[in-house]
C-alpha cells in the first residue's frame, strides 16, 4: 500500500460514524465482555523467523546487531559477517512445513483453554499473515501461508476466540544497531521496507517522552497494520505489546480503540484490548501484567501473560521450562482475584510445537477436565484465599519460586458453591480452611452462613469434615499428585 490516506479516511469516517469517537471520555463506555471475563485461560504464541536461529529468545532480530553481545557473536559464529546474512536471510529458512493449524487448535482445545492470541507481527516487522502494507510478510515469504488466517479458522472450528497481539511499536527502533557497524541495515529505507526505519533507540525504554520521537508516517503506518488486522480477521481480542505507553502513540490508541470497538459494534460482537502501562486511559481497555500477578485481588477484570519457558517467549534450544503444576497454581491464584492467564507457547520453526510446551499444555487440560467449574465462569468471593504464602506483586515475577503449602487455599464461586482450590496436598491427607471458621460476625466480617456439604473434585469419596471455631478441618485420602486439589462447598 503505497499511499495511506484511503485508509486513514476510511477509519476517520468509521469513527465519525460509530458509538466510540478517540477521545477517553467516550472510549470509557466501554465494558469488559462476559464473554472474556467467563474464559479465565488462553493461549499466547510467539513464532516467526526469530524462531529459525532458536538462540537466547525471540529478541534476536535485534541483539544480532547489537556489538559484543552473546547473539552477535553466535550470529558470526555461525551465520557470518552481517553484510553477507542478516536478519533478513532467515527468512527462506523459516518453512513452517509441519505447520498443522489443526493440530495447534486440537492441542489448544485439549489445554482448555477458550481463546487464542497468536502475534501477528513481533519487533522484527515481520508480518505472520496476507497485508497490503508490506511485502515482508508470511503470505508472500517464507512459508508462503497466511498463518494467521488458517489457524483463526482451525481454532474457532474448536469452539475457540481467536484474538491477535501487535509489538510492531517498538520496531521503530528495534533493529537500529545494525547501523552502528557494516551491516545489511542501511539507508535508503523507506515505508515497507523490512527495517524501516531502524530508528536510533531511546536510552530509558520507559521513557514516555523519549527520543528521537516516532514520525507521523510511522505512526500511520502503525495505525494502519493494526486496523487491517481488524478489518481482515475480526480477532476478539486485540493485545499490545509495550512501548505503545510514549506520548507520540497516544492520539493514535484513541483512533485504534475507537474504531475496533465500532467495528465490533458493526459484527454483533464484543471485543477486548489488553495493554501494559498505563498506555490506555484506566476503564477503556484491560490492563495486563506481563509475566507477574497481582498479591490481591482487585475491582478491576485484568489479565497475566507469561510462559511455558522463563527464559523466552519464542523457541530456543536451550529453553528453561516451567512446570505444568506451577503454572496451574498461578492459574487459580490469578483467577481469585479477578483475572484471567494467557499462557505463552513458542512453536519450533518448522511449524510444530515441541513435546516440552505440548506436554505442560495438556498437563494443564487434564487438571482443567476435572477442575473447571472451579474456575471458567467463576466469580470472586468474599476474599481471594487465605495462607502463609505471600506473592511478589508486580511484571516479571514468574521466576521466583513460591513455595506454596496445603495451607494456601484460593477462592472462587459459581453456580451456587464455593470453591477452595488448596494449591499444595497435604501429605496427611488433613486440611482447614480458616476462613469459613464460627465465629461472631457481628463486630468483625467474617463469614457467617452455613456450611452443608463438602467434596472433592475428582473423587467419588465424600471427605470427612467438620466446622468449629478455628474453620473447616476436612480429612481426605485423595491426593492429585503435583496438583492442587479442589473442595467443593455448598452453602446455605
Amino acid at each position: 500500500m503505497d499511499d495511506l490516506s484511503k485508509y486513514l479516511k476510511t477509519i476517520d469516517e468509521v469513527i465519525a460514524n460509530g458509538r466510540y469517537k478517540d477521545d477517553w471520555g467516550s472510549l470509557s463506555q466501554y465494558s469488559v465482555p462476559k464473554w472474556y471475563k467467563n474464559s479465565k485461560f488462553g493461549i499466547f504464541i510467539h513464532w516467526g523467523v526469530f524462531s529459525v536461529p532458536a538462540f537466547a529468545s525471540e529478541w534476536y532480530s535485534r541483539q544480532m546487531y547489537v556489538k559484543d553481545s552473546d547473539e552477535y557473536k553466535h550470529h558470526t559464529e555461525v551465520y557470518g559477517k552481517h553484510t553477507e546474512f542478516g536478519y533478513k536471510d532467515f527468512i527462506p529458512m523459516f518453512k513452517a512445513e509441519k505447520f498443522d493449524p489443526e493440530k495447534w487448535a486440537e492441542i489448544f482445545s485439549q489445554a482448555g483453554a477458550k481463546y487464542v492470541v497468536p502475534v501477528a507481527e513481533h519487533h522484527d516487522g515481520f508480518q505472520m499473515y496476507k497485508s497490503d502494507i508490506s511485502h515482508w510478510n508470511a503470505y508472500e515469504k517464507g512459508p508462503c501461508r497466511d498463518v494467521l488466517g488458517e489457524l483463526k479458522t482451525a481454532c474457532e472450528a474448536k469452539g475457540l476466540n481467536m484474538g491477535t497481539s501487535s509489538h510492531r511499536a517498538e520496531h521503530w527502533f528495534f533493529m537500529g544497531g545494525g547501523k552502528d557497524f557494516e551491516s545489511d541495515i542501511k539507508e535508503p529505507l523507506k515505508r515497507g521496507d523490512l527495517y524501516w526505519p531502524s530508528m536510533q533507540a531511546p536510552e530509558n525504554f520507559h521513557d514516555i517522552f523519549g527520543e528521537p520521537y516516532p514520525t507521523e508516517e510511522y505512526l500511520q503506518d502503525w495505525l494502519v497494520r493494526c486496523c487491517e488486522l481488524v478489518d481482515r480477521y475480526r480477532p476478539k481480542t486485540f493485545y499490545f505489546d509495550w512501548w505503545i505507553q510514549h506520548s507520540a502513540f497516544k492520539p493514535y490508541l484513541k483512533k485504534f480503540a475507537a474504531y475496533y470497538y465500532n467495528r465490533a459494534e458493526e459484527w454483533g460482537t464484543e471485543v477486548v484490548i489488553n495493554y501494559k502501562h498505563d498506555a490506555f486511559m484506566f476503564g477503556t481497555a484491560v490492563p495486563d501484567v506481563e509475566r507477574g500477578q497481582f498479591a490481591d485481588r482487585k475491582p478491576f477484570f485484568w489479565q497475566t501473560d507469561t510462559a511455558v519457558a522463563l527464559n523466552s517467549w519464542g523457541y530456543t534450544e536451550n529453553n528453561c521450562y516451567r512446570k505444568a503444576s506451577d503454572i496451574v497454581r498461578d492459574l487459580a491464584d490469578i483467577v481469585s482475584k479477578n483475572g484471567c492467564l494467557l499462557l505463552n507457547i513458542g512453536p519450533k520453526a518448522d511449524g510444530s510445537i515441541p513435546d516440552e510446551d505440548r506436554d505442560i499444555l495438556l498437563g494443564i487440560g487434564e487438571w482443567l477436565k476435572i477442575n473447571g467449574e472451579a474456575i471458567y465462569g467463576t466469580k470472586l468471593w468474599r476474599r481471594f484465599g487465605e495462607g502463609p504464602t505471600q506473592i511478589v506483586e508486580g511484571q516479571f515475577t514468574d521466576g521466583i519460586n513460591k513455595n506454596f503449602t496445603s495451607q494456601d487455599i484460593r477462592f472462587t464461586t459459581a453456580n451456587g458453591y464455593l470453591y477452595a482450590i488448596v494449591l499444595k496436598s497435604s501429605d496427611s491427607g488433613d486440611y482447614l480452611i480458616t476462613s469459613l471458621d464460627m465465629q461472631d460476625a457481628s463486630q468483625r466480617d467474617n463469614f457467617h452462613g452455613i456450611v452443608k456439604d463438602v467434596s472433592v473434585l475428582g473423587s467419588d469419596k465424600k471427605p470427612k469434615w467438620e466446622r468449629a471455631a478455628d474453620g473447616v478441618h476436612i480429612k481426605t485420602d485423595y491426593k492429585n499428585g503435583d496438583y492442587p486439589i479442589v473442595f467443593k462447598i455448598e452453602i446455605e
